[in-house]
């Protein structure tokens, strides 16, 4: 069972940048694959990244491709995004997952997914 509190978030003008973390307890940190999805009002919840359990290769969703970066640290047994030239379209509640057997195939699919973090606002003002 693995535990996942996020932090990091808020408010930022178009252009500007954040970051956000997310920090596992419980299970072990290094065997799970990571990823960010976003939930914007009224909308489904969408796929940003992922990072495979060996850190190996990223995936990333077209609308955030070039701009958005995902990185963990299995000693520290965190996951983080980096936001960089935030428009407004990313607005949405972003959260956090893991996952120790999901496929390559499933990466993208919200349901796949077993550990979800609490959530946590990005608002990009235009």
């Amino acid at each position: 069972q693995v535990q996942l509190v996020q932090s990091g978030g808020g408010l930022v003008q178009t252009g500007g940048s954040l970051r956000l973390s997310c920090t596992a307890s419980g299970g072990t940190f290094s065997g799970y694959s990571v990823g960010w999805f976003r939930q914007a009002p009224g909308k489904e919840r969408d796929f940003v990244a992922a990072i495979r359990w060996n850190g190996g290769r990223s995936y990333y969703a077209d609308s955030v491709k070039g701009r958005f970066t995902i990185s963990r640290d299995n000693a520290m047994k965190t996951v983080a995004l980096q936001m960089n030239s935030l428009k407004p379209e990313d607005t949405a509640v972003y959260y956090c997952t893991a996952d120790s057997e999901i496929i390559l195939s499933s990466l993208r699919e919200g349901t796949a997914w077993d550990y979800w973090g609490q959530g946590t606002q990005v608002t990009v003002s235009s």
